[in-house]
């Protein structure tokens, strides 16, 4: 007999889109999904080859919800894809309440709650992630969301959201290549509450360094969908070949003390120095230069070949714009601020 797959205390669902080459059965995937059935629904979506997907049918069984993503949320980048796996979830999802998470990410009873709770009064939730263990590429990347952090805010691996604001959207652009923006702000732009959770840590495992490496130029090409933030950093570039030329290495290591600093300010905001090392500001400066050049790059890549790389294809649309969205789902934003108005007046 089959085992409750919905626990009685809380009312959240835990949405996990995998995609594995090898099996995770008897990993350290397979004990954080045991760990994650026993305190919320769980339910995994499997776009794993179909041995692969077999094994973890079998070793989940009458644990978890495992499905394969529905067929015909192929949005963007086919019935795989991470978008066309989160909508299947939403769809089968018995809360109102969702986390949604990358695999690499893992939540503590503390985490769960704490997004949980924040759904309450938010369509959408950030909490921040952190990398554990952290070794010294990990402590790059750090770096960078240190510098998110000083201003509006890092995008982690997952999010919390309501069901229901993403299901008047009826989904959101699976082919982006900077998805989380492209679901945050979808959401935003049908009439959502969003809410910045910076002292809600969420611990999430580091790739490894070919992972890493890979990763620079598809996260560089991801700021297209934020016109300004690109500009700002492919004049990075030139504005430090200019500073070099004019006022020397003294003014280009003041930039660099000038970008700890900031790193800094990011990692002492909401408690941020109990989960980063004081090591990983010292990055600032490293992950600057690195994004300086892969700006360019990413640009390079958009005229040359007509997008980014990305698992052996190539996807253009780093993601849509707030003004496009906005036009897109007028209609939702305008039910949704209405529903908002009747409630508050409910409640005064």
């Amino acid at each position: 007999m089959e085992r409750d797959l919905h626990p009685a205390e809380g009312s959240l669902t835990y949405i996990l889109p995998i995609r594995c080459a090898r099996s995770q059965r008897a990993g350290e995937l397979d004990e954080y999904v045991r760990w994650l059935a026993a305190r919320v629904e769980t339910i995994v979506i499997d776009a794993s080859p179909p041995q692969v997907f077999a094994d973890h049918a079998a070793a989940w069984r009458g644990i978890v919800r495992h499905v394969a993503p529905d067929p015909d949320l192929s949005w963007g980048d086919g019935p795989a894809g991470r978008a066309g796996g989160v909508l299947t979830a939403v769809r089968m999802a018995s809360c109102e309440r969702l986390i949604i998470a990358d695999d690499d990410v893992r939540y503590d009873d503390d985490g769960l709650r704490r997004v949980e709770r924040a759904l309450d009064g938010a369509d959408v939730v950030r909490p921040q992630n952190y990398y554990d263990p952290m070794p010294w590429y990990a402590r790059w990347d750090s770096a960078r969301m240190l510098l998110n952090r000083a201003y509006t805010g890092d995008l982690p691996a997952t999010l919390g959201v309501r069901r229901s604001a993403l299901q008047r959207t009826g989904g959101y652009d699976g082919s982006a290549v900077f998805e989380h923006l492209e679901l945050v702000r979808t959401v935003i732009a049908s009439g959502g509450w969003e809410v910045l959770l910076l002292d809600v840590f969420v611990p999430r495992r580091p790739t490894t360094l070919r992972g890493f490496w890979s990763q620079r130029l598809r996260q560089a090409y991801g700021e297209i969908g934020r016109p300004r933030r690109l500009a700002a950093q492919l004049a990075m570039l030139p504005a430090a070949v200019l500073t070099g030329a004019t006022l020397g290495w003294p003014a280009l290591a003041a930039a660099g003390v000038g970008a700890m600093a900031v790193a800094e300010v990011g990692r002492r905001r909401g408690n941020g120095t109990s989960v980063f090392p004081p090591t990983t500001s010292l990055f600032a400066p490293v992950w600057m230069v690195e994004r300086a050049l892969c700006s360019w790059l990413a640009l390079g890549a958009r005229l040359a070949l007509g997008g980014v790389p990305v698992r052996g294809g190539v996807r253009r649309h780093a993601a849509t714009s707030m003004r496009v969205l906005e036009a897109r789902y007028a209609t939702a934003r305008r039910a949704s601020t209405r529903q908002r108005t009747k409630t508050r007046r409910r409640r005064v």
